[in-house]
């Protein structure tokens, strides 16, 4: 006869309380992952082969920003002869490694023609320069005589849109009344390519 069953013990998760094996399919799987790689390795090897990863880029980071280098292969050193190594350009790291390039500050003339007939130009990246695009969309409209607001664009940033053709007008406005804003920063958009104002 065989023995009697013996009851199943299950590890609950301290921070969403379900279940080790369930966590993934939790609404706070981002927050159990700490505590599943400490409590739980054996379920979940890969988040532990991750958390290990992560940790050896850390270390790599810290040592690059002390100057330290390793793995270069062709034997080139951290810093410069001089002595003291040029400035780093500050990278901002996404989740998974990406890396997020700085924003160019430049503002994007487009002119959009609808039906046939009717034109928007739509001016990107004056909040590069400090402008508050309300005010800025105020001020075009008046200045034009013209309905000017501002919008969401495709790529979900802010830009605006202003009714009517001003595609060559609004370089010199922009110019006159934000004087922060280069001419040589300012680019059209022809045919779908960027083309200096200047």
């Amino acid at each position: 006869m065989a023995g009697k069953p013996q009851p199943v013990r299950v590890l609950y998760c301290a921070v969403c309380s379900l279940p080790a094996e369930y966590c993934e399919f939790g609404p706070d799987f981002e927050k159990c992952k700490p505590w599943l790689v400490q409590n739980a390795p054996e379920l979940y090897p890969d988040l532990v082969r991750d958390a290990t990863a992560k940790e050896a880029d850390r270390v790599a980071d810290q040592l690059n920003a002390t100057g330290i280098s390793f793995g270069s292969g062709d034997g080139a050193t951290a810093s410069s002869g001089g002595g003291t190594s040029a400035p780093k350009e500050e990278v901002k790291r996404l989740p998974g490694g990406k890396v997020k390039k700085k924003e160019k500050l430049e503002v994007i003339i487009e002119k959009v023609t609808r039906n046939k007939r009717k034109c928007i130009t739509t001016v990107k990246g004056l909040e590069l320069f400090g402008v508050k695009l309300s005010d800025a969309s105020k001020k075009l409209g008046k200045k034009f005589a013209t309905g000017a607001s501002v919008v969401k664009g495709p790529t979900e940033k802010d830009q605006i849109d202003v009714q009517g053709d001003i595609f060559y007008d609004i370089v010199e406005f922009i110019t006159d009344t934000w004087p922060d804003v280069p001419e040589s920063a300012i680019f059209f958009i022809e045919d779908g390519r960027k083309v200096p104002a200047v």
